[in-house]
């Protein structure tokens, strides 16, 4: 039971948890995820920290498809600051309690969160479920109730 299964409980949305063999080899988790389950990467996502402003002590989830990039102009846009970097991975294990490749969602605190807007397009989608090997399904709408988060176009190719 991760934290992140918790909460979904506690809140009482409909879910999911898909589990999977995880290769401790392979970096490209949410790609891993995707494909034991046998699912579309692009119903796939996964959550990376950003800091806000320059100050690595300010995060925020930007929460994209597994085979894509996050936008870091489109991700500030969404929240309304000058700009956005990518945390570094040791900030982001401390402020959330999660290993990177395990989830960002639902950690030690509620961070400000952003949802890739490809993601309304499907009745149920996938993101981390607090560990590798660990995925849970529900419904966007339901992701970005548990998360406070909005939806916006923050995801790019290459």
């Amino acid at each position: 039971m991760t934290p992140a299964i918790q909460q979904a409980k506690r809140a009482k949305i409909p879910f999911h948890v898909h589990e999977y063999a995880h290769d401790p080899r392979t970096e490209a988790y949410g790609l891993e995820a995707a494909q034991a389950l046998g699912l579309d990467p692009a119903q796939v996502f996964k959550t990376l920290l950003v800091t806000l402003n320059g100050d690595r002590k300010k995060l925020a989830v930007g929460i994209v498809p597994v085979e894509l990039f996050l936008n870091l102009k489109q991700m500030a846009a969404a929240l309304g600051v000058k700009t956005v970097d990518m945390a570094n991975p040791k900030d982001a294990e401390r402020s959330t309690g999660y290993i990177v490749g395990a989830s960002a969602l639902l950690g030690k605190r509620l961070l400000p969160t952003v949802l890739d807007d490809s993601a309304l397009q499907f009745a149920n989608i996938f993101v981390s479920g607090g560990r590798r090997g660990l995925d849970i399904e529900l419904a966007p709408a339901d992701l970005l109730a548990l998360c406070n988060g909005v939806a916006a176009p923050i995801a790019r190719e290459r």
